[in-house]
């Protein structure tokens, strides 16, 4: 695996290798069935834009991977990476993320609708990065299975970007005595939930599920929110009785906080994209002193792992 310049490449957090399918596809038919010439396959492979092997010299395709790389394609104007990405960093909303840009003083805008919604952005080539955390379906880690579902065969590379608490937040004196999943569905509370997509969303229900209980058993409220900090701002202000959210905005807001669990949150970003400025910037800044004292003035971030390559497609 390449190194970036500054970054820790941690063989632990790489990406496992993908085992030979049982339906190999040659060179002329990789051209004939993406309706390209050879020549233009052997180009894709030389800039490592389409997923390949090697068996004695002879160039194999995986017909799963080839799909899967076609569908990511498909939602972009076109099959390669390209250079005019605009600056936007989608995903996840993150206060950590959201003070670096503006400290880096990166020309970066932060367009913030959910992690499902910022891979498909990326995908599409409407974000050169995106901030993740969804849980891998088999239970364990985060973000694997998502990236090499979303964008499988593209040069992105993951890089981790902090552990985050994640947990109930509850009103000012916990007045419904709530310290677990159990009081949050037997007490009705009002539960503030947030968009269907976000990594927080999709981590809930998996802990209520785990808890034996499910999202339609809790009494959501009708408009979800939109960031971690608007989960805080309803329940301060008597919105909602709970929700379920980060650490860093209950500390914010004051309020009392009920840790559930501990994820795992990665920056994805187009390969090429890294080494330009506006993200090279930000990421510049997160290896100084500032940003991890910020992280702990802010609270419930580990930064152990930050900047660590997690996936490099």
């Amino acid at each position: 695996m390449p190194k970036l310049p500054g970054i820790t490449v941690s063989t632990a957090a790489t990406a496992p290798k993908q085992s030979v399918g049982p339906t190999l596809l040659t060179t002329a038919e990789v051209a004939g069935l993406l309706r390209l010439s050879p020549r233009t396959i052997y180009h894709l492979v030389s800039r490592g834009e389409i997923p390949f092997g090697r068996a004695r010299g002879k160039l194999l395709f995986e017909r799963h991977r080839i799909d899967a790389w076609i569908a990511a394609s498909t939602r972009g104007p076109v099959l390669h990476e390209s250079a005019g990405v605009p600056a936007v960093i989608a995903g996840s909303h993150d206060p950590l993320l959201d003070w670096a840009v503006r400290e880096a003083g990166a020309p970066l805008t932060v367009n913030c609708r959910g992690s499902s919604d910022g891979l498909a952005q990326l995908a599409s080539r409407r974000a050169c990065a995106a901030l993740i955390h969804i849980p891998n379906a088999n239970g364990t880690g985060y973000n694997t299975e998502a990236i090499q579902s979303a964008l499988a065969g593209l040069p992105v590379v993951s890089l981790h970007w902090a552990r985050r608490e994640q947990g109930l937040i509850v009103a000012e004196g916990n007045p419904l005595r709530i310290r677990s999943l159990k009081d949050l569905i037997g007490r009705r509370a009002r539960v503030i939930r947030r968009q269907l997509g976000a990594g927080s969303n999709l981590l809930f229900a998996r802990l209520l599920r785990a808890a034996g209980a499910s999202l339609e058993r809790i009494r959501a409220l009708d408009t979800p929110a939109f960031s971690e900090t608007e989960v805080a701002e309803a329940i301060a202000d008597g919105y909602a009785d709970a929700g379920f959210a980060i650490r860093a905005v209950a500390d914010r807001h004051r309020l009392p906080f009920i840790p559930l669990a501990t994820e795992d949150v990665e920056l994805v970003a187009w390969r090429r994209n890294v080494f330009d400025p506006p993200l090279n910037r930000l990421l510049e800044l997160g290896r100084g002193r500032r940003f991890a004292a910020h992280a702990g003035r802010l609270g419930g971030y580990d930064l152990t792992l930050h900047g660590t390559v997690c996936h490099n497609g």
